[in-house]
């Protein structure tokens, strides 16, 4: 277990090749003084290209980014302060859950994967996947820096 005061969030999808791997940049980038994030999915694929190229517009490089599977990191004994799944709706019963005593969150967002229609209206509908992750992240990291127990201490946990 990290000796880290930051609180542990792993990001969860079915495949950890688009949402889950947004989720975790964006997290690293806006609440990095907060939290350590991590994403993984039920049976994880490859990275998704055009997540890549619209999180390269986003000033995020996501290039030879590994997916790795939620199982895995229960197996290794892994331990998070809050998982968050972000499929979408209709994936939702296939979402993995991280067993143990944790906060769960669900959030939904379409699967990039399904997109479909030229490249440019396939990147098109990522950006507004990359573009309402961002946003939700980054409601979450303020209404984490408002609460006084998602705040890092050097004392014991709580």
């Amino acid at each position: 277990m990290s000796t880290s005061t930051k609180h542990r969030v792993l990001f969860v999808c079915i495949h950890n090749s688009a949402r889950s791997q947004m989720a975790e940049a964006f997290l690293k980038k806006y609440g990095g003084d907060l939290f350590e994030a991590e994403s993984a999915g039920l049976e994880p694929g490859t990275l998704n290209p055009n997540v890549v190229a619209v999180m390269q517009e986003a000033g995020i490089d996501l290039t030879g980014k590994l997916t790795q599977a939620v199982f895995e990191l229960f197996r290794q004994g892994q331990r998070y302060n809050a998982v968050i799944t972000v499929c979408d709706n209709e994936a939702a019963e296939r979402c993995p859950i991280f067993p143990g005593i944790v906060n769960r969150i669900a959030w939904s967002f379409n699967d990039p994967s399904a997109f479909r229609g030229s490249r440019e209206e396939i990147l098109q509908h990522t950006r507004e996947v990359r573009d309402e992750i961002e946003q939700a992240i980054k409601a979450f990291v303020n209404a984490a820096s408002q609460l006084s127990y998602w705040i890092p201490t050097t004392e014991s946990s709580h």
